[in-house]
């Protein structure tokens, strides 16, 4: 069974694939809807903004953390810029990095939470998730803006085609937007001394503290990283539906947290790609998407969600197990 917990981790994205590949074959034989150009890249467009938030909630766990209030910073920081755009009249090159600096505060304010009091990450981003979503629906009253400017409300079509069967195929914003931020979370993941001194620490805190590596810094860095993934995804969200409401955002953690550990991200830290995370959300797209084709109830994808963290936390948790008794027995010997 340990053997088998490795292998799982070790080869996440390959079974991910072929996984994606029966379940397309399955939903085609199942449904003539599924595999249409125009199905495929609305189901990309649909998952768009959880792309955005599970990239940033990857760089969280990789580092060894958990943060599960960056729905409640999407939503502060999408209904802050919202009330600045439509009272004060600011452009997009203010609001939109307005907007992002909201969220990087508030990923910030999280990371100074858990490095000085020194309290479980799951413990603190569970309170501020309160915190935060309380005080914006008691200083909104829960009242949502509905008349965002032309700017951001507006539909941007990058490209568009028309099937032999007379469907229009678009690429918008958010698909391009969702591509992005995957290249630049990839980047800085791979090809950055910070990106794998975040791996190095997720994987053993205390051998990167003695490395010398600036453990405050890097906490700061992973939860303001999520933070502003969570603006960019609120401003992103805001866009898709053409207005800013309170707790649009709220509700939707398991999903997104699901499809980061489906990816291959431990919960305990050190393990995880960009492109696990990738093939994560395209599985849980393709699935939810299959079921509403063929009109299985919604809550039967809520189990599957449910199964997936259960799945991943064990399979976790007995890597663990395997690597700690490994160490033991190297050390006695």
């Amino acid at each position: 069974m340990r053997d088998l917990a490795r292998r799982l981790i070790e080869h996440t994205e390959g079974l991910l694939l072929l996984v994606i590949l029966l379940l397309g074959i399955v939903l085609t034989l199942s449904t003539p809807y599924f595999l249409t150009l125009q199905n495929i890249v609305d189901l990309v467009e649909s998952y768009s903004v959880t792309t955005v938030l599970a990239l940033g909630v990857f760089v969280v766990l990789v580092a060894g953390g958990i943060d599960i209030s960056f729905a409640a910073t999407a939503s502060v920081a999408q209904y802050a810029t919202a009330y600045v755009a439509t009272n004060w009249g600011l452009p997009a090159y203010v609001c939109i990095p307005f907007g992002l600096t909201v969220g990087l505060l508030l990923g910030c304010i999280n990371a100074a939470l858990i490095h000085y009091l020194r309290v479980t990450s799951i413990i603190i981003t569970i309170a501020t998730m309160s915190v935060y979503f309380a005080l914006l629906m008691w200083i909104t009253g829960g009242k949502s803006i509905y008349a965002l400017p032309d700017w951001w409300s507006s539909r941007v079509v990058f490209f568009q085609t028309e099937t032999a069967n007379g469907d229009l195929v678009r690429i918008t914003l958010p698909i391009v937007v969702a591509a992005g931020a995957a290249l630049v979370t990839w980047l800085f993941m791979t090809r950055t001394s910070a990106g794998r001194q975040l791996t190095a620490m997720g994987g053993n805190l205390e051998a990167a503290r003695r490395l010398g590596i600036n453990i405050a810094g890097m906490r700061f860095l992973a939860y303001g990283y999520l933070g502003i993934m969570a603006g960019l995804g609120g401003l992103l969200q805001a866009h898709r539906v053409g207005e800013s409401v309170p707790n649009a955002m709220v509700g939707g953690e398991l999903n997104v947290l699901a499809a980061a550990v489906l990816g291959g991200a431990s919960l305990t830290g050190g393990i995880g790609s960009v492109g696990g995370v990738l093939l994560g959300i395209l599985l849980l797209a393709m699935l939810q998407n299959g079921l509403n084709l063929l009109g299985v109830s919604p809550y039967f994808f809520q189990i599957v969600i449910g199964l997936v963290i259960l799945v991943s936390t064990s399979i976790t948790g007995l890597s663990s197990r395997s690597r700690r008794r490994q160490r033991r027995v190297a050390v006695a010997a």
